[in-house]
């Protein structure tokens, strides 16, 4: 049974990282300060102490709006990379990539029509449909 030379440099690595890691972890419990003070184990912000309850309840559209940067984020990742790489992957790269962007696209259409991307309140978005429509104008129809 040999081993070659690659496992032998993983493991010494793995054992590097791991020892490195521990002495850290040692070092921070030896040499930490230690103090009890009074907000210490609350959660903050800023080096502020948070006056909003810790269950404060964030509407969904917070979540969505993370979602999107992040799935359009990722578009950007890989247009990047393909951007880098466009002499080497020739012709076929390149459709690849303009399937990629309509696919991105037709569901940035979907979500539009489907009422993801609308943030505005009801009442408001109520407000503005009722002073664009011609019978609530105040003139007279044609």
């Amino acid at each position: 049974m040999t081993t070659s030379p690659e496992f032998w440099s993983i493991a010494v690595y793995i054992v590097a990282v791991l020892g490195l890691c521990t002495v850290m972890l040692g070092l921070s419990a030896l040499l930490g300060g230690r103090s009890g003070a009074r907000a210490r184990n609350e959660p903050f912000e800023s080096g502020v102490v948070s006056a909003s309850p810790e269950n404060l309840r964030l509407s969904a559209k917070f979540y969505l709006v993370a979602v999107f940067f992040v799935i359009f984020d990722v578009e950007a990742l890989f247009l990047y990379a393909w951007a880098v790489s466009v002499r080497e992957s020739g012709w076929v790269g390149f459709v690849e990539a303009a399937v990629f962007i309509f696919i991105l696209l037709a569901s940035l259409v979907y979500l539009a029509r489907i009422g993801a991307l609308d943030w505005a309140p009801a009442s408001r978005k109520k407000r503005q449909a009722l002073q664009v429509h011609p019978k609530n104008q105040g003139g007279a129809s044609v």
